[in-house]
């Protein structure tokens, strides 16, 4: 998939209702969207309904006066209205019956690498971070969040069950963070020159 660079001029065009520019908003978010919402286990009507949902709340954020502070962080933004709808629905559901283990985990804890690929930036750490973890790890994350497989097929691949693919995966995902937010620290002492003491 090919990374977009969003700018003032593009949002001011989407805001406007340019054609062009929302059929690309659309084509362009739609996959992103589902393989985040897919990655919760929805069924697939309600990935369909909160994808439609971010949508509409994305456009209707843009046409409020100071809806869009930084044109380019517009990914980023999409994907915390994304978020926000997730997080109400999940609130909604919690009242009408029990939510199964998966949707147990505290969203903010989640590593949430579909969101992190929405820049490019980004993408580009996610796939430095993965080609250096562990195979199994690597293999794992990829199936989940690149590849948006069933977490069924999954299970067959690697030869577990769903409570053990449960264990695995957020072994995998502990990993990663542990290398991003060394990544993110090593980063920081470049820039302001403590590497070179």
């Amino acid at each position: 998939m090919e990374f977009f660079t969003f700018d003032k001029a593009y949002v001011e065009r989407l805001r406007e209702g340019d054609p062009s520019t929302e059929h690309h908003f659309v084509a362009y978010f739609e996959q992103l969207l589902r393989i985040k919402l897919r990655a919760r286990t929805l069924p697939s009507d309600k990935v369909e309904d909160l994808r439609q949902e971010t949508f509409i709340r994305v456009i209707a954020a843009l046409r409020r006066e100071g809806g869009v502070r930084q044109p380019e962080r517009f990914g980023a933004f999409v994907n915390s209205i994304c978020n926000n709808v997730l997080l109400e629905h999940y609130r909604s559901s919690a009242k009408n019956q029990p939510m199964e283990d998966s949707h147990l985990e505290i969203p903010d804890r989640v590593l949430d690498l579909e969101g992190m690929l929405v820049t490019k930036q980004s993408s580009e750490q996610v796939r430095k971070i993965l080609d250096g973890m562990p195979e199994r790890d690597r293999a794992l994350l990829r199936a989940i969040f690149l590849e948006e497989k069933e977490k069924d097929v999954v299970c067959q691949e690697f030869g577990v069950d769903r409570d053990y693919l449960r264990v695995l995966l957020h072994r995998a995902k502990d990993k990663f963070k542990a290398l991003y937010e060394k990544g993110q620290i090593g980063l920081a002492r470049r820039a302001t020159g403590l590497g070179h003491q």
